[in-house]
């Protein structure tokens, strides 16, 4: 009986040693991944921030747009939807942007609303 049990205890002991490093993995994670992984966070923050403005509210009300709407679109984007914006907003003259940035804010919820995502302008029928 004593045998039994040993064997019994080795090949279960055995099998749970196998299971355990069948399911770990490691990878190994690069500096540019951690710094491109940091610079996202850094562009939507930025974004995020940009819209906290009042001046940017203001213009977002008076457009029918709350900022909540902004915000939840800004983090639906995808890491290089971001990028891309921050790029454009880097790019524009000095207080130019603001409404560069509202009209490219403008043209992301007309077409939200096109396809049916949102339901912001009531103007503005969504494709069946």
């Amino acid at each position: 009986m004593m045998s039994f049990k040993r064997t019994l205890s080795l090949i279960l002991s055995i099998s749970l040693l196998c299971i355990s490093f069948g399911q770990t993995q490691a990878a190994i994670i690069t500096n540019d991944q951690i710094i491109q992984q940091s610079q996202q966070k850094t562009d939507k923050t930025a974004l995020l921030q940009m819209i906290n403005r009042s001046d940017i509210q203001e213009r977002l009300l008076d457009m029918g747009v709350t900022s909540a709407d902004v915000e939840e679109r800004i983090n639906q984007m995808t890491p290089e939807e971001v990028a891309q914006l921050n790029q454009q907003l880097d790019q524009l003259p000095a207080g130019s942007g603001i409404i560069g940035i509202i009209a490219l804010g403008f043209v992301v919820f007309v077409i939200t609303d096109v396809i049916g995502a949102t339901d912001i302008f009531p103007f503005i029928h969504p494709v069946k």
